[in-house]
């Protein structure tokens, strides 16, 4: 009997020792959306996150689970000394479709007129601190040099055709990032001014958040956005005109948020309430 109760004890302590290495997320939410002068619509949104973790090794998968349980992503990534792997394990279903995401972008890894219908990939890098700046290769023959000096954060990616770099800093109350891609430059400034916080950016986007009356409110102005053309890599993205929005956020004794949203835009108001956990 004591034995029994000794390998009861120990089956406890290792299966306690098995779910402290999982951390479970997710959120969810529902929206009513009247869409102006066109027809209203309620849709739906849960996200589930897993991450296992023991010791460096980490393996996180995610799933959609408001229409279903579709396993969105499987992600492992562990290190060998300053060798850094990571596994794309999941081939996304919709990169086999060629679906445009909405944002200009295809959701397929693949190039050429048509995505590659498996986007598992492995990445292999390399970490190695020089000084106070770290140098970083990956298989694909990217090289990264990155590091932050007096108070500044610089990364630059030296890839054929298409260089990146990108600055941060804190600059007299002011948080500036700056990145130039292939010779395209984009800039942002965020601060917070008499307890407002307001960001802006080089789109001529700007936002202020702010406490009203026990709520949180955004108010924000995005410029025009030009057509965006499909080439051998992204989709076609419409034209879009300047619009605003206004957005009141309270978080609720229920753990939830509700949050109201008009859009000048198409003249609509959105109810949405949302959880995290």
């Amino acid at each position: 009997m004591k034995k029994l109760i000794a390998l009861f004890a120990v089956s406890t302590m290792a299966s306690t020792a098995a779910v402290a290495g999982v951390a479970l997320s997710g959120a969810a939410s529902v929206s009513y959306d009247d869409n102006g002068t066109a027809a209203s619509a309620t849709t739906y949104d849960a996200d589930i996150s897993i991450v296992g973790t023991n010791g460096g090794t980490t393996v996180t998968i995610g799933m959609d689970v408001d229409a279903g349980a579709d396993i969105t992503g499987v992600d492992m990534a562990t290190k060998i000394g300053p060798i850094t792997i990571a596994a794309d394990m999941h081939n996304d279903v919709e990169s086999t479709s060629a679906v445009d995401d909405g944002s200009g972008t295809r959701k397929a890894s693949g190039e050429g007129s048509e995505p590659n219908p498996d986007d598992t990939s492995v990445t292999i890098s390399l970490d190695l601190p020089i000084g106070d700046a770290t140098v970083g290769l990956d298989n694909s023959g990217d090289v990264t040099i990155g590091g932050t000096f007096a108070g500044v954060t610089i990364a630059h990616t030296i890839k054929d055709g298409s260089d990146t770099t990108t600055g941060s800093a804190a600059i007299a109350g002011m948080d500036v990032s700056i990145t130039n891609k292939a010779g395209d430059s984009t800039w942002s400034i965020g601060t917070t001014v008499s307890g407002v916080a307001l960001t802006l950016n080089s789109g001529n986007d700007i936002t202020a958040a702010f406490g009203l009356a026990g709520n949180t409110m955004t108010v924000s102005h995005f410029g025009a956005d030009a057509q965006v053309h499909m080439d051998a890599k992204v989709w076609t993205v419409d034209a879009v005109a300047a619009y605003s929005t206004v957005a009141i956020t309270r978080d609720l004794t229920s753990g939830s948020a509700l949050t109201a949203t008009y859009s000048s835009l198409d003249d609509s108001l959105t109810l949405k309430a949302a959880v995290s956990f």
